[in-house]
């Protein structure tokens, strides 16, 4: 039996180059990932529904809280928007925008193209969770995790970001 080509993107795993993807920040600006990462320790929070930006936002917070006044790491809320939802854009855009304080409007990169590839690449199953991905300061991926924000899952983040903060590339 064949697959389709989105089925056979093999999932994303620690020690892999985060494969490359753009999207436009809330300033409007192009952003490329992982160029725009490099040389920080950066956490992507992807969400792929309307749903999951609770979960996206939860994690966002949490990691600020933490890791927002230390040199050398970053993060950005990814939304991933497939289907017939980017018909919506403009509007998307907009409510976005507005719902995000301007100080993050930098952080919020929209993806508008390759969501089914993501999802395959991610091991989407769950609708409404954060699919985190955590970068090393060249770019490849240290830890990835599913689900919304619970405090083991916290933890084994933070302990992870703190032990690449700490290595010097």
């Amino acid at each position: 039996m064949l697959l389709p080509a989105v089925i056979l993107a093999s999932l994303l795993a620690p020690g892999d180059p985060l494969p490359a993807f753009q999207g436009k920040d809330l300033t409007g600006a192009t952003v490329e990932l992982p160029g725009a990462a490099k040389g920080d320790v950066t956490l992507l929070i992807i969400g792929f529904t309307y749903g999951s930006r609770f979960a996206v936002e939860d994690w966002a917070k949490r990691f600020r809280q933490e890791f927002e006044r230390l040199p050398g790491v970053r993060f950005y809320e990814v939304p991933m928007i497939g289907g017939m939802a980017r018909l919506g854009k403009w509007f998307i855009d907009s409510g976005m925008k507005k719902g995000t304080p301007e100080r993050d409007h930098g952080r919020v990169i929209t993806v508008y193209s390759g969501s089914g590839a993501w999802k395959s690449r991610l091991g989407y199953r769950e609708k409404d969770a954060a699919y985190l991905i955590l970068l090393d300061r060249q770019g490849k991926v240290r830890h990835l995790h599913n689900g919304k924000m619970n405090d083991a899952a916290w933890r084994r983040l933070a302990s992870i970001t703190r032990q690449w903060l700490s290595v010097k590339q």
